[in-house]
């Protein structure tokens, strides 16, 4: 798909059938996220694919975001190989699994598969349920799968500020 069309329709899907994404799908979308850029390439991100029914019951005791995704992808940060800014207030963690975690929505768009970035959920208690080690971070959830209803997209979803209101030239 052209990259400007790609990232004009792709939205946040809300409403999912039972429809599973294929495993060669997945892999593409999966190979995406592992060819983002990190600080220094040290790659500290960690990508869980959670599709299994007693999994994805977890995530819905957690969070009522899954939207019934067929797939949920869990994305973490080992916060003790991250690269740490001048000035020591600021390392790469967050923004390089923010960078995978792009790059996996519009892989999977790309793929014909819908997504929502999850973001309503307690990290901790994704922590606890999946058991993640001491030095994992949670970023977010990433719901994954096809529409129940492909023409539910949200009404705002075309609404943008105009470039002058988000953009200066300094």
């Amino acid at each position: 798909m052209e990259f400007e069309q790609l990232i004009k329709e792709r939205y946040s899907c809300k409403n999912y059938s039972d429809r599973k994404v294929e495993e060669e799908k997945l892999n593409a979308i999966l190979q995406a996220a592992r060819l983002a850029p990190t600080a220094k390439n040290l790659q500290e991100y960690h990508i869980y694919v959670i599709q299994t029914k007693k999994n994805l019951k977890k995530i819905d005791e957690i969070t009522p975001c899954r939207y019934n995704a067929s797939t949920v992808l869990l994305v973490t940060f080992d916060k003790t190989n991250v690269y740490t800014y001048p000035g020591g207030r600021r390392d790469s963690g967050i923004e390089d699994a923010s960078i995978v975690a792009t790059h996996l929505m519009l892989a999977a768009k790309n793929q014909g598969v819908e997504s929502c970035w999850i973001n309503f959920i307690d990290p901790d208690l994704i922590h606890n349920a999946f058991g993640l080690s001491g030095n994992e971070e949670v970023l977010m959830l990433l719901d994954l799968g096809y529409p129940e209803n492909p023409q539910a997209i949200n009404p705002l979803h075309d609404v943008r500020k105009d470039l002058s209101e988000t953009v200066s030239f300094i």
